[in-house]
């Protein structure tokens, strides 16, 4: 029989929230082993961040949202520095969480994943056949973008709610508007909980889906 083996890259990493840089060395120097203990530990367990002080409040925000959005608490998390306190994204590494941050949900639910799917490919034909209009020259730039990113990321297993038009046609993406609208508004009121600029939401259809897209934030 053999004991476990730390990568030494790993073992130097401790702590609930480790720095940004130190992330991106630790998965650096311990190549893709590291880089997927890093999103499972580090980037999608735990308690975040932005709830350190009342762990609490974090799974009633779950649960809140599992409830509006019909998936199970367990798969609602955090990620971004709301997670470990700190930004991994280009041009922000390191950028403490605050105030003015913003709250990056993802939720991992093959179900949920459908019918944000459903509803993209519906706005999706509706923008592309003149069926819907953009409002203005800046909101048809985006949804250009959208158009062409929506299929590529969908085969990637994940999809933004941002990505799809806040309309009563798409049911599950107004749902999913609206309960990000809500949520920052309630953490507003709540007293404890943290104030954010605002909140967005990621779906992966499954968790290797999630794994491998955010191991991607930690290549140099």
């Amino acid at each position: 029989m053999r004991p476990f083996k730390l990568s030494n890259p790993l073992r130097k990493l401790t702590g609930n929230y480790p720095e940004a840089l130190c992330l991106r060395e630790t998965a650096k120097a311990g190549g893709e082993i590291s880089k997927a203990a890093i999103a499972r530990v580090w980037l999608s367990e735990g308690i975040p961040f932005a709830f350190r002080h009342c762990p609490g409040m974090y799974d009633i925000v779950r649960a809140w949202i599992g409830y509006r959005l019909g998936v199970d608490p367990k798969e609602v998390s955090i990620t971004g520095s709301a997670r470990i306190g700190q930004s991994l994204a280009p041009g922000k590494i390191g950028k403490p969480f605050d105030n003015h941050s913003d709250l990056d949900l993802f939720i991992v639910s093959e179900c949920l994943f459908e019918k944000m799917k459903d509803d993209f490919c519906s706005w999706s034909s509706d923008f592309e056949n003149g069926r819907i209009v953009p409002a203005s020259g800046r909101e048809r730039k985006f949804w250009l973008d959208n158009h062409e990113r929506g299929l590529k990321v969908i085969r990637k297993g994940f999809l933004d709610s941002k990505m799809i038009p806040n309309r009563k046609k798409y049911s599950t993406i107004q749902n999913v508007h609206q309960t990000m609208w809500l949520l920052r508004e309630k953490l507003h009121i709540t007293d404890g909980a943290p104030k954010v600029k605002k909140a967005s939401l990621r779906c992966y259809n499954s968790w290797p889906d999630h794994l491998r897209q955010v191991s991607l934030s930690l290549k140099p």
